[in-house]
């Protein structure tokens, strides 16, 4: 009997072996050189912690706890990103839904890419050659769209600075940066509503709705990244946890790095966008592709997009597995560190730049 009991202890030691050398191997093991702490800021990364910092306190500080049950604070919040959007030269656009009679926007703004304008004119051309006709541009093919967004609600209960101020703040520089630019793809910035419980996945979140309309449209979404959580970090030991023991033991234990994360379907999506980040990278990151019913992996927005068949990812500071003040009410805006968050945002900007050559 004791042979038999030492053989099925042995078959299932080799068993859980073979499992995580797999995961390590698919889901965890990501290219690129990784650094090990974070450098200094450049002159013009120092600028651009500045601004991050105004956009949280403007959304945390000073609007505040954001959500359906403080309706005018959540359309406060929405107004300044739709301002914020107008300034820099876009064009934003309402997209809205109800729940219960009160209307509820996602906001989206974007940089038509030379790619479909190219295409359209092609397609033109040679309808015009062939029958003598002018070929409408809707008969192209749509453009490939990079999407980039983040939620703006907060919790019921906290003001929302790193949750999700700090996405909010990361996506409004960056759409700031990339309206100076001509890109070959499509670059869409979505400002997603009612990410927080009680529609967290669920029908009535924001980019649940937003993700569904993309898809009956056919919008054709290359990349999805969801900026969710991306401000806090700490050198102290144990800083970091994770949502099973076993990933403990194949990442840090100290939560300095900034996480990509997406489920086994995306793999491809997520090794490219970290390739990319570590080519320039100033901060360590760490990357996971894991099956979505693991805990956190499927807690933002991506969600939605996977729901409707697109790739997409999330990069998160992992928020309650680091977090201290996630959730609460003292999620404020001088929780943050600036420094580190700005590394992130900066990092971010050459991924878009590299996405849109591929």
């Amino acid at each position: 009997m004791s042979k038999r009991i030492l053989f099925s202890v042995l078959r299932i030691g080799i068993a859980v072996a073979a499992f995580f050398a797999l995961l390590s191997w698919f889901g965890v093991r990501m290219p690129g050189k990784n650094v090990s702490k974070a450098a200094p800021l450049s002159s013009d990364e120092v600028a651009l912690r500045e601004e991050l910092r105004a956009d949280v306190q403007r959304l945390a500080g000073e609007i505040g706890e954001r959500n359906m049950w403080h309706y005018a604070k959540l359309n406060a919040a929405a107004d300044f990103i739709e301002d914020s959007f107008s300034r820099a030269g876009l064009h934003p656009r309402r997209d809205s839904y109800e729940i219960r009679g009160q209307a509820c926007h996602n906001i989206e703004a974007e940089i038509p890419g030379q790619q479909g304008a190219a295409s359209a004119e092609a397609t033109a051309a040679k309808a015009a050659v062939s029958s003598g006709a002018v070929a409408s541009a809707k008969a192209a093919s749509p453009p490939q769209i990079i999407l980039i967004g983040a939620h703006y609600d907060s919790v019921f209960g906290s003001p929302g600075a790193n949750d999700n101020g700090s996405g909010v703040a990361a996506m409004l520089a960056l759409a700031r940066r990339s309206a100076e630019k001509t890109t070959q793809h499509t670059v869409r910035f979505v400002a997603f509503v009612n990410e927080e419980p009680p529609h967290f996945l669920g029908g009535d979140m924001g980019s649940f709705v937003y993700a569904n309309r993309c898809k009956a449209r056919g919008d054709k979404i290359s990349a999805m990244i969801s900026l969710e959580t991306i401000g806090y970090f700490s050198d102290a030991p144990h800083s970091q946890a994770y949502p099973s023991p076993g990933l403990g033991l194949l990442y840090p234990k100290v939560g300095n790095f900034i996480g990509f994360v997406s489920n086994v379907h995306s793999r491809t999506l997520l090794r490219r966008v970290v390739a990319l980040f570590r080519k320039h990278a100033k901060i360590p990151s760490e990357g996971a592709a894991l099956p979505s019913f693991v805990p956190g992996v499927s807690w933002s927005d991506q969600w939605s997009f996977w729901r409707c068949g697109y790739p997409g990812i999330m990069i998160t500071d992992t928020a309650p597995f680091r977090y201290p003040h996630y959730h609460s009410a003292s999620d404020t805006p001088d929780k943050l560190d600036y420094d580190r968050f700005t590394l992130v945002v900066s990092g971010m900007e050459k991924v878009i730049e590299g996405l849109d050559k591929l």
